[in-house]
């Protein structure tokens, strides 16, 4: 565990480790998580991060705080009443040396322009596709926003899922379906920091292409898509006789 500082939020948030906040005005734990776009890939788009708590809380934390000294060392020590340790779990470290290698690279002036960056170019994606797409929150958002096809599915029988597998067509990654799960046919899209107006503007066509074709031909947007190696599986059957090895044969 180490205090809260604003010189070791960027390391904790990368290494994983825990931290006490001394000050905040509403929570007393906070779960500081890395997305996706900063871990580059990792999915689901949450990875584990610190954990932050204020002081009276930290005589029970798991495991062993980590403790700066005056002179710059650091100190172990336990918890005096301590919930015991908790199993650790490494498999995303990778994930965690590529946000930290992020994190290093950008520096402390990259970072809070990429967050800018990728806010402005969710706005700038919303603005564009309002009044063809319904948004599930019709106001400024974040690095995210939400639309629904709730309408489109209950008119013309065109789901959220169709209009993914259309975009593979058009070479675009599909976006997150079906979440938030409060709201019906869901497709949440982030654009990261990295694209620029011209990516964002083709993006922006392509969805609303999609759109115009599946007015026009709502039956074959369910047989999308055509051109990848691999169409449509049966999510329902690898559901429920799922295969969870592969076995090679011996030629």
């Amino acid at each position: 565990m180490m205090t809260l500082t604003e010189s070791a939020i960027e390391l904790a948030a990368a290494t994983g480790v825990n931290v006490i906040v001394t000050h905040h005005p509403i929570a007393d734990v906070l779960d500081i998580v890395e997305l996706s776009v900063l871990c580059i890939g990792q999915c689901p788009a949450v990875v584990p991060g610190p954990v932050a708590c204020k002081d009276f809380l930290a005589q029970f934390l798991p495991g062993l705080r980590i403790n700066e000294q005056a002179d710059g060392s650091f100190t172990e020590e336990t918890a005096a009443h301590t919930i015991g340790n908790v199993r650790s779990f490494s498999s995303n470290f990778l994930v965690v040396v590529r946000a930290f290698c992020y994190i290093l690279t950008l520096g402390r002036e990259g970072i809070p322009e990429a967050s800018t960056t990728a806010v402005l170019n969710a706005n700038y994606m919303m603005h564009k596709l309002s009044g063809h797409y319904k948004m599930a929150y019709d106001h400024t958002c974040m690095h995210e926003f939400v639309m629904t096809l709730e309408q489109e599915k209950h008119q013309r029988n065109v789901s959220a899922l169709d209009i993914a597998k259309a975009l593979l067509d058009h070479g675009i990654h599909p976006p997150t379906m079906y979440f938030p799960l409060i709201v019906h046919e869901a497709l949440m899209i982030e654009p990261t920091e990295t694209e620029s107006r011209e990516t964002l503007d083709e993006a922006v066509q392509i969805f609303l292409d999609v759109l115009a074709e599946s007015e026009a031909h709502p039956e074959k947007m369910h047989e999308y898509p055509f051109e990848t190696p691999v169409r449509r599986l049966d999510e329902v059957g690898a559901a429920r006789k799922p295969v969870v090895r592969y076995l090679y044969s011996n030629e």
